[in-house]
């Protein structure tokens, strides 16, 4: 499912309106309804409400939800934010309609925001996505009131102060702090940074039916990955196949003390379908592999405690490398080995390989083309050798992907997954429970397997973050966010794979 920059967003209204056809008041009428028919199913029957409307179009889907509200016999107060006495026609239209229905309904707000807010629930319909610039004077007050009110806010469309997409300039103090967010159409690129959390509260997206037309020819580089974006990528598996139709994988992984890492990756490889799988640890990890995962193929590397010199790569379909790997100098002279042998074997690089390659930059000449590398937040900075935070971070990983012509699973809620022809896949899977040690050594065996199964490295990579999550999201029907471990994950993957078969 594609997902647009606000400037976007407005492009695809404007075509709606010419390929319905419809007027845009109309159009707006829409949207309002479907956010009044989502608030009243949340809300009791005796909740009053504070609507705050601004002059613009977002502020016009406030007036006619006042209007919606009070024609079912709601306690309404609407209080329009207008200091310049000029509205949008839209907005005009609606406030033309609320008032000749319900006179005296609304109160002007034009010098300070010294109005009191006593009602249950707090409307917010002051700005909406076309601000650039940070709220000042009277709109900051406004922003305030509403904030240490502390009521119940659902923001309309996207909640007052913040922008669409880069909020690095903005003013975390002139930002309505929404309890919910009834958004239309599409999430907000800003509703997907976690720093945002705090402002958009729980997320709604409401479907008002915007022409399918315009949302094909309006053109955008990010996409949400949804079960419907998933399901056709996942293979049929023949009837007439054997252990090598699956592939054989390779997984490097573990040292002293950390044999748990290659544990966890290599039972998600084998769960997530590969017909073999050889783990190469050192000496003193076989007998925990081979007790904790029969099914494994165990090599054994020529290093008691770490990673320090290579199988024969030939045999192997795919290989992935990093899961409590290490960053012992034995390991660092193996991995460059590993790069160097590689050819264009599939490739996946996790954890301390990454770390490896951080401290190594000029191994980026060696990493083969449609390699799926899988950071954390600060792994991502390691190897991109400089800090990131929100929309930048973002942009940084696109061209990082573009440029090596590799494949960038950046990891944490809404994963993005961005792909060497510059597109950027956002997650809807997983849960705050898959924040714990291992879940990311399960994501490497997924991927892994996808791999060595013969899945390319863009579908591998979409496919099995949806999975991952999709496996935690199951797991925690079972458990609770605080007890949920990264095997839970792993023994979910079965049900994951088969809800798309359903």
């Amino acid at each position: 499912m594609k997902i647009f920059p606000t400037e976007q967003i407005k492009r695809i209204d404007a075509l709606t309106a010419q390929y319905e056809p419809i007027a845009s008041y109309r159009l707006m009428e829409r949207a309002s309804r479907a956010f009044f028919d989502e608030l009243i199913r949340r809300v009791e029957d005796t909740t009053t409400f504070c609507v705050v409307a601004g002059s613009g179009n977002n502020g016009g889907d406030a007036l006619v939800i006042a209007r919606l509200l009070l024609m079912i016999g709601r306690s309404v107060v609407v209080y329009l934010v207008n200091p310049k006495n000029k509205m949008s026609e839209d907005c005009a239209a609606a406030y033309r309609d609320l008032t000749s229905r319900f006179p005296d309904s609304v109160i002007t707000v034009d010098g300070d925001a010294s109005f009191l807010i006593q009602e249950d629930c707090v409307i917010d319909g002051l700005f909406g996505s076309g601000l650039n610039r940070p709220l000042s004077g009277l709109y900051k007050s406004v922003v305030e009131r509403i904030n240490d009110a502390r009521k119940f806010v659902v923001s309309v469309d996207m909640p007052s102060g913040l922008f669409g997409e880069d909020n690095d300039s903005n003013d975390s103090r002139a930002i309505v702090r929404a309890s919910l967010t009834l958004t239309f159409q599409f999430p907000k690129l800003s509703f997907l940074l976690p720093e945002n959390e705090a402002f958009v509260g729980e997320v709604k997206v409401l479907d008002i039916q915007l022409h399918p037309q315009a949302i094909a020819e309006v053109p955008s580089c990010y996409r949400l990955t949804e079960t419907a974006d998933v399901k056709p990528l996942l293979r049929v598996r023949p009837r007439f196949s054997h252990k090598g139709t699956y592939g054989h994988a390779l997984l490097v992984a573990g040292s002293l003390g950390m044999t748990g890492a290659a544990l966890l990756a290599a039972r998600s490889a084998l769960r997530s379908g590969c017909g073999l799988l050889s783990v190469r640890v050192p000496s003193k990890c076989r007998e925990i592999l081979q007790i904790g995962v029969p099914e494994a193929i165990v090599s054994v590397d020529d290093d008691a405690d770490c990673f320090s010199s290579l199988p024969d790569m030939s045999k192997y379909n795919a290989v992935g490398v990093g899961p409590g790997l290490g960053t012992a100098e034995n390991t660092k002279v193996a991995m460059k080995a590993l790069l160097e042998q590689i050819g264009e074997k599939p490739l996946v690089v996790d954890a301390d390989a990454l770390n490896l390659l951080g401290e190594n930059p000029s191994w980026w000449n060696l990493i083969p083309e449609n390699t799926i590398l899988t950071p954390h937040p600060k792994e991502f900075e390691r190897i991109l050798g400089r800090k990131t935070v929100g929309f930048e971070r973002w942009m940084a990983q696109k061209e990082l992907s573009v440029k090596h012509r590799v494949v960038i699973v950046l990891k944490g809620a809404y994963t993005s997954v961005s792909l060497p022809d510059g597109t950027l896949h956002f997650n809807t899977t997983g849960n705050s429970g898959m924040a714990t040690a291992g879940s990311g050594d399960t994501l490497t065996g997924i991927l892994l397997s996808l791999l060595a199964q013969g899945y390319d490295a863009a579908d591998a990579a979409r496919l099995g973050v949806w999975l991952h999550g999709k496996a935690g999201d199951l797991a925690l029907a079972e458990q609770s966010e605080e007890s949920l471990l990264a095997g839970d994950i792993t023994c979910n993957l079965g049900k994951a794979f088969s809800s798309l078969k359903m």
